[in-house]
């Protein structure tokens, strides 16, 4: 099994790696198109700003790359947002992968701080990459931006309102928590992810 993570210049690719390590799997971190396109799977994880990273894809032609991908893409977190068509961050198009806008999140309620950062459970949830989680697991979440629900949402978390945790078209699969952080939870999501055919 050959495992990429994409390179690029959005953090949080070594906790990524000591999860996988922790369900006994190794991966390589690469921005090296030729074996982002041969892997078996592809991670596409980031913490950081949603148009610098597309700048930073774009100048190395990997955003071509990614959604021409045939492969299992698993994106986390920001990676799962530059999947979508558009983000309200620095107005800044993405991949469009699924044709969603990725919105930023304005309380009403004042008590709600943004970005949301902490555990929330997930429900309604789909797909073999969830398979064998329980209704309202709990995952780990940092993110002051969404996905609204639609028809790929394979996942529902409520801050705010209600919004995407997770999507699936294809064979492409975001999640908008942090696989690499939510326990044994997040184990299995990405048992899951490794085992997909």
């Amino acid at each position: 099994m050959k495992l990429a993570i994409v390179k690029y210049n959005a953090g949080n690719i070594q906790s990524v790696l000591y999860a996988l390590e922790r369900i006994g799997a190794s991966a390589i971190v690469t921005d090296d198109q030729e074996v982002l396109r041969t892997s078996d799977k592809v991670i596409f994880p980031g913490v950081g700003e949603a148009s610098t990273a597309m700048q930073y894809l774009r100048e190395r032609e990997l955003d071509k790359l990614i959604v021409g991908l045939k492969q299992p893409v698993l994106g986390i977190c920001l990676g799962m947002q530059l999947m979508c068509r558009h983000s309200e961050e620095n107005d800044t198009e993405c991949l469009g992968i699924f044709d969603e806008e990725v919105k930023m999140f304005r309380p009403k309620d004042t008590s709600l701080k943004v970005p949301q950062i902490g555990w929330n459970n997930i429900y309604n949830l789909k797909t073999p990459l969830l398979q064998g989680l329980p209704e309202n697991s709990y995952c780990y979440f940092v993110h002051g931006f969404y996905a609204a629900l639609g028809e790929h949402t394979i996942a529902t978390a409520d801050y705010v309102q209600p919004y995407s945790a997770g999507l699936h078209k294809d064979n492409f699969y975001g999640l908008q928590f942090h696989p690499e952080k939510s326990a044994a939870v997040g184990e299995r999501i990405l048992k899951n992810f490794i085992e997909l055919v």
